[in-house]
C-alpha cells in the first residue's frame, strides 16, 4: 500500500518541479536575459510559479504525507492531497497561458486546503510551533486573496514570504524543544513574529511602513533563530546534521540581510533595489532551508533514501556565492553582476537537483 502511495504522489511532486523550472526560466528572462520567453505572461508569473506552483506544492505534500501516514487517520485524511493537486495544476495553467483567472483560482483553493490541514494539526496537538505553521498558511491564503482580486504582486510578496517564514521557523521551534526553551525564550519568539505581522497589515494601507516594520520583525526573528536554534549545536557534529545546520545558519543571516533591505527599500515596488530586498529571503533564506531539510522530506515523500554526501557543499557554497554577487550587483546598479549572479542562483539550484539525485542512486546501491 505504501508503495502506492509512492507512486501516487509522483504526479504532485512532477508538478511542483516544472514549476519550479519554468519560475526559474522566467526570472532570467527578468533579469534581462535575451531568451525565449515561451508565453508573453510568463516573466509576469516568477514569482506566483516559484511560491505557489512549487513551494505550496511541495510544502502541501509534506504536509498531507505527515497526516495520512498516521495510522489512526491515514484512510479518513485522503482530502489533504488535493491542496497540492490544485496548486500545481494551477502552476500548470498559468505555464501554459490560459488566459483569465482559472490557475490564480486553483492555487488559492490550494491555499484554502492547507489552512484546513493546519486546522487538524492544530486541533490534534495545539501547541506554539502548530500555531506559527497555521498563520503561515493563512498568510498564504490571504496574499493569494489579494493577488486573485488583482493586486500588483509587490502589494502581496510579503504574505507569500510570510507563508514560508513561518512555516520554517514554526519547524525550528518544533524541534527546539529538546532545548526546552524558557517563557522569556518563547515570548521573544512571538514577540518578533507579532512585529512582521503588524507589518504586513500596515503594507496594506501604507506600503513603505509596513515593509519596513516587517522588516525590522525579519532582523527580531533571524537574531531570534541564530540565537536560539538547535542548529548552534548540531554545527559541531559531523555530516548530515554540520550540513543542516550550516544551512540553517547561513539562511538565517541572509533573512536578517532582507530584513535590513526592507528597512532601507521599503517603498520600492521594482528595480535592482526590489529585486535584492526580495531574493535575500527567496534565494538565500528558503532555498537554504529547502537545501538543508531535503535529505529528510524527499524520502518521506518518495520512499528512496538519501545518504548525505560531502558534495552537498558544493550546491550550498554555490547558492550564497552566486547570491552575494547578484546582490552587490543590486545595490551598486552593475547589470552583469546582477545577471550572472541571478544564472548562477539557477545553476546552483541545478546542482542541488542533480546531487540530490545521484545521492539517492547511490543510496540505493
Amino acid at each position: 500500500m505504501e508503495n502506492v502511495n509512492y507512486r501516487a504522489r509522483f504526479p504532485l511532486v512532477a508538478m511542483g518541479i516544472i514549476a519550479l523550472m519554468t519560475a526559474m526560466w522566467a526570472g532570467l528572462i527578468r533579469l534581462g536575459w535575451d531568451w525565449p520567453p515561451l508565453r508573453p505572461t510568463l516573466p509576469m508569473n516568477h514569482g506566483p510559479l516559484m511560491i505557489g506552483g512549487f513551494l505550496g506544492t511541495v510544502i502541501g505534500i509534506e504536509r498531507a504525507v505527515a497526516l495520512s501516514t498516521l495510522p489512526q487517520l491515514g484512510s479518513r485524511l485522503w482530502w489533504v492531497y488535493i491542496g497540492p493537486l490544485l496548486s500545481g495544476i494551477g502552476a500548470l495553467i498559468l505555464i501554459i497561458g490560459v488566459p483569465g483567472s482559472i490557475g490564480p483560482i486553483l492555487i488559492t483553493l490550494g491555499s484554502l486546503n492547507l489552512a484546513f490541514v493546519f486546522g487538524v494539526i492544530m486541533r490534534m496537538q495545539p501547541a506554539l510551533f502548530t500555531i506559527t505553521m497555521a498563520a503561515g498558511a493563512l498568510l498564504w491564503l490571504v496574499g493569494n486573496t489579494l493577488w486573485l482580486m488583482g493586486g500588483p504582486v509587490y502589494t502581496v510578496v510579503s504574505w507569500w514570504s510570510g507563508f514560508l517564514i513561518l512555516t520554517i521557523a514554526g519547524e525550528r521551534v518544533e524541534l527546539g524543544r529538546i532545548l526546552r526553551p524558557s517563557r522569556i525564550t518563547l515570548t521573544l519568539f512571538v514577540s518578533a513574529n507579532g512585529l512582521f505581522l503588524l507589518g504586513l497589515i500596515i503594507s496594506l494601507f501604507r506600503l513603505e511602513i509596513g515593509v519596513q516594520l516587517a522588516g525590522a520583525g525579519l532582523i527580531a526573528l533571524a537574531l531570534w533563530l541564530l540565537r536560539y536554534d538547535v542548529a548552534r549545536y548540531t554545527v559541531k557534529k559531523t555530516g548530515l546534521p554540520r550540513y543542516m545546520a550550516v544551512c540553517l545558519l547561513t539562511g538565517y543571516g541572509w533573512m536578517a540581510a532582507g530584513g535590513i533591505l526592507g528597512l532601507i527599500f521599503g517603498g520600492i515596488t521594482a528595480g535592482p533595489y526590489y529585486d535584492a530586498m526580495q531574493h535575500t529571503v527567496f534565494v538565500g533564506f528558503v532555498m537554504s532551508m529547502i537545501f538543508a531539510h531535503a535529505p529528510i522530506i524527499f524520502p518521506a515523500i518518495t520512499g528512496k533514501v538519501i545518504n548525505f554526501d560531502p558534495s552537498f557543499y558544493s550546491h550550498l557554497a554555490l547558492l550564497h556565492l552566486s547570491l552575494l554577487v547578484r546582490v552587490t550587483g543590486d545595490l551598486t546598479l552593475w547589470l552583469p553582476a546582477r545577471q550572472w549572479g541571478g544564472l548562477f542562483n539557477v545553476i546552483a539550484i541545478l546542482l542541488f537537483i542533480a546531487n540530490t539525485g545521484r545521492a539517492i542512486l547511490r543510496s540505493a546501491k
